[in-house]
């Protein structure tokens, strides 16, 4: 018996199936226990897409993702995995090794103050300190990446609390060693430490699952915010992804949306919520929209640079908000009417209320018709001549060809944003992106947890040409793993959403000039199957071949190389 018998207990317990790892001597007993309980152990080729993918399973699951990261770098690399969880309200656990306790703070490998480092960035944090604690603290981890706003925690479990405790007592006799007087000291000390270290470590312990318990809505606030929904004339909605935080209730999400009968905006998350082409949902001109609405629900949403922090929003319109963080709720605007609830919760409540729900005819019919004049524009631009593929071309192709159970993952600048404005998720928890926080390198860690979630799906991941650098290696994990993903990079040598406006207000180029490179060669020689496309003719012919090897067990980089193109001249966000 050891440590890490204790801890893979628990997440069994807890109902964990994939733990994402990067291997450590920190961490092992962890690794090894999990793998004979039955859980998939995930290696990935960094720490970062360990957490990227545990985030994902998070967001479609509803349950927290998990990964095991080894002490001092391996916790330090994912810091920008977890800060992106955080942002996102992602429930995930993460468990740090860390170095034996009596060494802490006196030199030992890999030893750093991981706590002080996670601390602002996790809602909760912990470090172990004897074996007994290892199940109750991973057991109560669980419970708190589930309460209230969801987030990311951290549990840190030293070397020696994991080892079988003769490997350990054997470690400290070592350290100890010596006939002095002050050498007989320390092993003395060191034997009432590891004494103390083990001491009750047999306790049993039983694990208790997680419960996700979503923060009810004041029932008063519901009922004014359906009086006030019954007098408006242009109401919107807009839903984002904390609205699906309840991710097995997505499908009573959306009949609620449908029987309340908004004109809504979809995004992060929430996207393919409504399903392809709904007559509910807009896709373009939002700002515009906001700016003529008389009522606006912000369902998830933050009045954040999405919003241009409120402004979007007409002052004489009446905003309702929805949002587990009082934090967001009240964020840059302070709502009319403030719901300190659960997003999708509140809307199944609100729809509950016998609102009018006739759709508004007129206002749905206005918006839907400026929805229509730019769906031709982007057609007309499609057809464009660029010299090389035609960035929105490509994805009116990829679009002909999804599926309704493909999921997306967005993982770019430039190429991605294009897409967003093209491509129609099939159904609800079918795209995933990195949130708020614009996270590059999110692509090849969404994919893995995406593909180990519903293995029955195809998986397309968008790289921009920039954003495929942070995660090119993990081709290797998708073919060693058997898991059949189809990247897209968007090739146009450059980090164009910079460029475009960094050259046209600084007259420099500096920085954001790449090459077209062979990613598809790189994809291969970690045994996928890579494609070239610079042909705009070809374009069908090469991702039929790309969705065919993918149906065939393998792993797909398709190197789109892309003309210039300024469909999203003046998109740079602060």
């Amino acid at each position: 018996m050891h440590g890490g018998i204790h801890i893979a207990k628990v997440l069994q317990a807890q109902g964990v199936e994939f733990l994402f790892t990067l291997c450590g001597g920190h961490i092992s007993p962890i690794l090894v226990a999990a793998k004979a309980l039955g859980i998939r152990i995930i290696d990935t080729r960094h720490e970062a897409t360990a957490l990227f993918a545990a985030d994902a399973v998070a967001r479609l699951t509803g349950r927290p993702g998990v990964a095991a990261v080894t002490a001092g770098p391996g916790a330090t690399n994912t810091i920008t995995a977890v800060k992106n969880a955080q942002i996102a309200q992602s429930p995930v656990v993460l468990l740090g090794g860390a170095p034996p306790t009596a060494l802490k703070g006196r030199g030992a490998l890999q030893d750093i103050d991981q706590m002080a480092l996670f601390a602002p960035h996790v809602k909760w944090a912990r470090r172990v300190r004897r074996v007994r604690d290892l199940a109750p603290t991973v057991d109560e981890a669980f419970r708190r990446a589930l309460e209230g706003t969801p987030g990311p925690v951290f549990v840190e479990c030293p070397v020696d609390l994991l080892y079988p405790e003769a490997t350990v007592r054997q470690l400290y006799g070592a350290k100890g060693g010596g006939k002095t007087l002050t050498d007989r000291a320390v092993q003395r000390y060191l034997d009432w430490h590891v004494n103390r270290l083990f001491a009750h470590a047999e306790r049993p312990y039983t694990p208790v699952p997680a419960q996700l318990s979503p923060p009810l809505p004041d029932p008063g606030k519901v009922i004014q915010a359906a009086a006030k929904l019954a007098q408006a004339e242009r109401p919107l909605l807009l839903i984002g992804s904390q609205a699906l935080l309840d991710a097995p209730r997505a499908a009573e999400i959306a009949q609620a949306v449908e029987r309340l009968g908004i004109p809504v905006y979809l995004s992060g998350m929430a996207r393919g919520l409504l399903g392809q082409g709904h007559g509910l949902q807009m896709r373009h001109q939002r700002r515009n929209a906001l700016r003529e609405a008389d009522l606006v629900i912000l369902a998830g949403v933050v009045s954040d640079f999405r919003l241009d922090y409120g402004r979007h929003v007409r002052r004489g319109a009446t905003l309702i908000s929805a949002n587990r963080s009082r934090a967001d709720l009240n964020k840059n605007r302070r709502p009319d009417i403030g719901v300190l609830a659960d997003a999708g919760l509140f809307l199944r409540e609100l729809a509950g209320k016998g609102v009018k729900g006739d759709g508004w005819p007129q206002w749905q019919s206005q918006l839907r018709r400026r929805d229509e004049e730019r769906e031709v524009e982007i057609a007309e631009q499609s057809a464009e001549p660029t010299g090389k593929v035609n960035p929105l071309h490509l994805c009116r192709e990829i679009e002909s060809r999804l599926g309704e159970k493909t999921i997306l993952v967005a993982d770019g600048g430039d190429f991605v944003g294009t897409a967003s404005y093209i491509l129609s998720p099939r159904g609800p928890l079918t795209w995933l992106d990195p949130g708020a926080f614009g996270t590059l390198g999110v692509g090849a860690g969404f994919a893995l947890g995406a593909k180990l979630c519903r293995p029955e799906a195809e998986v397309w991941i968008l790289y921009g040409d920039g954003s495929v650098g942070y995660s090119l290696s993990e081709y290797d994990t998708f073919v060693r793993h058997g898991l059949a993903v189809i990247g897209v990079v968007g090739n146009d040598a450059g980090w164009s959403q910079i460029a475009r406006e960094q050259v046209e207000m600084l007259n420099d180029d500096v920085a954001t000039v790449l090459a077209h490179t062979d990613y598809h060669r790189v994809a291969e020689g970690f045994g996928a199957a890579g494609f070239r496309l610079d042909d705009p003719e070809l374009i069908g012919e090469v991702l039929a071949q790309a969705q065919a090897a993918a149906s065939a067990g393998m792993p797909v980089l398709v190197n789109a190389i892309l003309g210039k193109s300024d469909f999203r001249k003046g998109s740079i966000s602060l």
